[in-house]
């Protein structure tokens, strides 16, 4: 999984079919220091993410040619990189569809540029996520620290932020990785939805618990889904 350079601009490719909100969120984006390049449909959408490098993807649900469901399917095929999705209805089948498809987090249009900005410094973070050594060298129980954990047949080197299960390396997005880390640095406690909101996708407030949901589905059609058990009414548990 790469990480966006920290010497040159984030790149970010939004594909937004309404002229105005493409031009807007261009523009304001690039006020923030952000690279956009823009497609007006999913098709060039595809076409501009395979023909270029990108740190960051906005897509927007509703598309010509190539919804934006679709696009998330087709670029997860291939790719880890950040999506970050955007409906205008945020009704509850395109926030499933698109988190089941593989986005990362959503927000709702229209949508203020500072929250805009907020969820694109989030899902940066998260692909920049990178654990220090522990002091001296010593290990440290805290999965952020450094060390590789082992729970079964699923190691987790938190240091070379790479995950393998039964020898074999298991891909993640940025969010699922940090879902993972968060789930391993309390294995057997019970971890609420907000508390993981909080933690991993950095909500200040009670967000939509449905990212946690349908994360945590990934996590588990990935790892197995024996591994996060669901404790209802509170939240999730990690085996140990």
């Amino acid at each position: 999984m790469s990480s966006p350079d920290p010497s040159r601009p984030v790149r970010v490719l939004l594909v937004e079919d309404d002229d105005l909100m493409r031009r807007s969120f261009s523009t304001a984006l690039e006020r923030y220091g952000y690279t956009v390049t823009a497609a007006a449909d999913g098709l060039t959408g595809l076409e501009l993410f395979r023909d270029g490098r990108f740190d960051l993807l906005i897509l927007d649900v509703m598309l010509p040619g190539l919804d934006g469901i679709g696009l998330c399917r087709r670029i997860r095929e291939t790719s880890l990189v950040p999506v970050l999705m955007m409906s205008a209805r945020g009704d509850g089948l395109d926030v499933v569809a698109g988190l089941e498809a593989g986005a990362d987090d959503y927000v709702v249009k229209p949508v203020d540029t500072f929250v805009l900005v907020a969820r694109i410094r989030s899902l940066l973070r998260r692909a920049t996520y990178a654990p220090a050594p522990a002091p001296g060298g010593a290990p440290d129980p805290d999965p952020r620290s450094g060390t590789v954990l082992v729970f079964g047949d699923l190691t987790v080197d938190t240091a070379g932020m790479e995950v393998s299960l039964a020898g074999s390396p298991v891909a993640l997005t940025p969010t699922e990785l940090k879902l993972l880390l968060e789930f391993a640095a309390h294995p057997g406690i019970v971890l609420e939805r907000h508390t993981l909101l909080r933690n991993v996708w950095e909500y200040g407030w009670d967000g939509d618990s449905r990212v946690v949901d349908l994360c945590v589905q990934r996590l588990r059609r990935k790892l197995g889904r024996e591994r996060i058990e669901t404790v209802r009414g509170f939240g999730y548990k990690f085996r140990r």
